[in-house]
């Protein structure tokens, strides 16, 4: 699960988090990995605080590949 920071003025109602949840200003919410992106991207309502740990797994995933590959 990542987690996202409203940082918006006024509370939006995310009904991806359940019917009729409403987020208050400068609430922190956890958010399915999948879903981060959606978040993420609205950069001036919302703010990503936790990577989505599927994110870092693949980045480490990744590094591990090209590590052996270059063995």
């Amino acid at each position: 699960m990542a987690s996202v920071r409203l940082i918006a003025d006024e509370p939006r109602i995310v009904p991806w988090l359940g019917p009729e949840v409403v987020v208050e200003p400068d609430q922190v919410v956890e958010v399915p990995d999948e879903h981060a992106d959606a978040y993420a991207c609205q950069t001036t309502v919302w703010e990503l605080v936790g990577e989505p740990k599927k994110t870092t797994t693949t980045t480490a995933t990744a590094a591990k590949r090209g590590s052996k590959d270059g063995d």
